[in-house]
């Protein structure tokens, strides 16, 4: 079948997407030599990815709606330009205050991956949007769980500042690739950014199935970061005693349940979301039972991270392509809003299995997670269908 001009675009933006999000997540695996570089302690050194985590929650919030604005190709390409230049700065950086003022602005700006959602899902046809949303939302995952083993090998062999440098050179080339290659589109309104701002809340309050899309999926990824976020802690104690290598082999397991992305986009544009996300909620719960009923075993863990990885990212997409769907116009805001609330979601969930873990060990973060995919799965029951009494 020949391709249409917008499914060439796809591999595309994927690859930006996936290339943007990773940036925030570089920094994690340097701090050790961080703090030998800058002579300080790992405490202090952890302010660099806590800036690089603010400044992208920021981006979501209050760049990544200009898309309803402004003519997206531009901002697209400024907005990857604006980061290729600070990921430039910081591998330039000669001072810790230094390179925390970049990494906030890599944050910032790497916000770009969530000006991509957008204009794919509006060029794509209304057919295949959801599989359009898959491709682009694994590689946003591909982007996480990849960021921190790239780095880690990157920075071992050739230091921390080749690894920044690398990086500005592939936004570089992004950025260029986006002017040659993107389409203008302009947006059907431009209003004022205060009252961009303010629709976001009228979003949420106008549309029922946005409310419950991102409840459901705040939800499931508690669940996943609870995980995520404890795990390192977990492979460094008995019975394994393992260094942080382990992590990121774990993650490279998880990035092969990017493969479900697409198969679950192209599963809800035939035969509608709701299915897609009660089998994504279960194959999440499903993995947290594996993990507390086979303590100690690695093989348990890497199905889990599998199962945990697939069901993540089969509910996301279902639930983005509903979300998205709901209003043409608004795109990007709609965007914003699911993104946002998913990493609200996120940050509550890895608190949370911080917490469980310090008083319970690791079943009380699994308990955790499997007490918030579980509360995912019944609103998904209850409420996920169009005849649903949620409110």
């Amino acid at each position: 079948m020949k391709q249409s001009p917008e499914d060439k675009l796809m591999p595309l933006l994927a690859a930006g997407a996936g290339l943007a999000v990773a940036n925030t997540y570089y920094s994690q695996p340097m701090l050790a030599e961080l703090s030998i570089a800058f002579v300080t302690t790992p405490a202090v050194v952890a302010a660099i990815p806590m800036a690089a985590l603010t400044g992208n929650t920021l981006g979501v919030i209050f760049l990544a709606p200009l898309g309803d604005k402004f003519e997206r190709r531009a901002l697209i390409v400024l907005t990857t330009a604006a980061l290729a230049l600070v990921l430039f700065g910081a591998s330039m950086a000669t001072t810790l205050w230094l390179l925390i003022a970049a990494s906030f602005l890599i944050g910032l700006f790497s916000t770009a991956a969530q000006q991509i959602v957008p204009l794919a899902v509006h060029i794509a046809p209304i057919s295949s949007r959801g599989q359009v949303l898959g491709l682009i939302t694994g590689a946003i995952l591909l982007g996480i769980l990849l960021s921190r083993t790239i780095s880690g090998g990157v920075t071992e062999w050739w230091g921390w500042r080749a690894m920044f440098l690398a990086a500005a050179g592939a936004m570089f080339a992004m950025a260029v690739l986006f002017a040659w290659r993107l389409p203008k589109v302009h947006p059907k309104a431009s209003p004022s950014y205060v009252a961009l701002l303010g629709s976001l809340w009228l979003l949420l309050a106008e549309h029922r199935t946005l409310r419950i899309a991102v409840l459901i999926q705040a939800l499931i990824f508690a669940a996943f970061l609870a995980f995520w976020s404890n795990l390192a802690v977990l492979l460094a104690s008995e019975p394994y005693q393992l260094g942080p290598s382990a992590t990121g082999m774990m993650a490279v397991i998880g990035a092969a349940g990017v493969a479900a992305a697409p198969a679950a986009g192209r599963l809800a544009d035939r035969r509608g979301p709701h299915a897609v996300i009660r089998a994504g909620a279960a194959l999440v719960i499903l993995a947290f039972v594996l993990l507390i009923a086979l303590p100690g075993s690695l093989w348990a863990l890497a199905v889990g991270v599998l199962l945990m990885d697939i069901g993540v990212q089969s509910s996301q997409v279902a639930n983005h392509s509903r979300a998205l769907a709901l209003d043409a116009t608004a795109h990007s805001r709609l965007n914003t809003v699911f993104i946002a609330t998913m990493l609200l979601g996120g940050s509550i969930g890895a608190g949370l299995g911080g917490l469980a873990f310090s008083f319970f060990g690791w079943n009380g973060t699994c308990a955790v997670g499997a007490a918030t995919a579980s509360l995912a799965l019944a609103f998904a029951a209850i409420c996920g269908e169009p005849s649903g009494s949620c409110a």
